[in-house]
């Protein structure tokens, strides 16, 4: 699609239904391509700087691994690899990145910084995940609920997040269910829906003809009929360890458990989460929290559930992989027959 040629992707929001909605079918064109050993490499020679001011791991393997199956060269530059910001302008980074490179990828906490990003590049610039939204997530996120359910529209797809609705993964779920119109229902105490900003965007009265979005404290009532559970980690180690106490109390009658199964009424439910899960004791942070809160089995999902016939996680993780690939291929490259890529 060419209107997607050199265009950035900081939000879902930057990009339209149609050319989404292409993405997704490029996305299953590159995974049946790969799985049959005929990928094309669009990206030959092409050179992409990966920024990463916020560990990672899948969102960074996904982009280098995508990058060099399409023939692509990477940089990757962490904290202590880079002036930006300290001894550098940012507007003097991006200077010589126009010089050198046809894409950046950044992944940090301030959405602010990949604004500025945009606006002294020349060349697109990917979110790989902000405080505010990480749109490259929720696109693999939704091509994973339509592998699942084929035969369904969007219109017809429901989606429940359950737990802190107060981050990026929620942000841009609310984001993606506006432009493509599935039905997504926001689980949680009120004090942990989304802030003002996107609560107010993001809500549709009951009188509405656009009424696919919906807050609840109820489960019952927000995991009726739905297909999809999506839940996402409560707390981090760059966190004040001072709230947690009292948020982990909050929700851990949200956890995605036994019981929230059952109340879906729907043996085919699916669990979608972006992952760290924090579902057993075999990470450090894990292990505190267990250990501090006396926790016998996970904490925003049980393990026995995350190990279970209904986690979809790790599908989710590597769809990322052909989704990056379709984002970089349509933002670097413009095809003069683009029914040549779909046959």
């Amino acid at each position: 699609m060419k209107t997607l040629y050199n265009k950035s992707f900081l939000k879902f929001s930057d990009f339209t239904s149609q050319e989404i909605l292409y993405l997704l079918n490029f996305s299953k064109i590159l995974k049946k391509k790969k799985q049959k050993n005929k990928e094309i490499k669009y990206l030959k020679n092409k050179k992409i700087i990966l920024i990463f001011e916020q560990t990672s791991t899948r969102t960074r393997c996904a982009f280098e691994i995508a990058a060099y199956e399409q023939g692509a060269y990477t940089t990757i530059l962490n904290p202590s690899d880079t002036h930006i910001k300290h001894k550098e302008s940012i507007e003097d980074s991006i200077k010589i990145f126009n010089l050198l490179y046809d894409g950046i990828q950044y992944r940090g906490n301030s959405h602010n910084t990949i604004k500025l990003f945009k606006k002294y590049a020349k060349i697109p610039v990917w979110n790989g995940l902000t405080q505010k939204f990480h749109p490259t997530q929720v696109l693999a996120d939704i091509f994973t609920m339509k592998e699942i359910y084929p035969n369904l529209s969007f219109f017809e797809i429901k989606c429940a997040y359950i737990g802190d609705a107060q981050n990026n993964i929620s942000n841009t779920l609310l984001e993606a269910a506006k432009i493509l119109k599935f039905q997504l229902t926001i689980i949680a105490p009120k004090k942990y829906w989304p802030k003002k900003e996107f609560l107010e965007k993001y809500i549709y009265n009951t009188t509405s003809k656009i009424n696919n979005i919906q807050y609840t404290e109820n489960i019952s009532i927000g995991t009726k009929k739905i297909h999809f559970i999506y839940t996402d980690v409560w707390v981090s180690m760059t966190e004040n360890e001072n709230c947690w106490t009292k948020k982990i109390k909050d929700l851990l009658p949200y956890q995605v458990n036994e019981n929230l199964i059952y109340h879906t009424k729907n043996p085919n439910i699916k669990i979608l989460h972006c992952l760290p899960a924090l579902h057993n004791q075999d990470s450090i942070l894990g292990k505190k929290l267990h250990t501090l809160y006396n926790l016998k089995n996970g904490l925003e999902i049980t393990h026995s559930i995350f190990k279970s016939k209904y986690n979809i996680s790790f599908q989710q993780a590597n769809n990322k992989l052909h989704t990056i690939k379709a984002l970089l291929i349509s933002n670097l490259c413009i095809f003069d027959s683009f029914k040549k890529i779909f046959k």
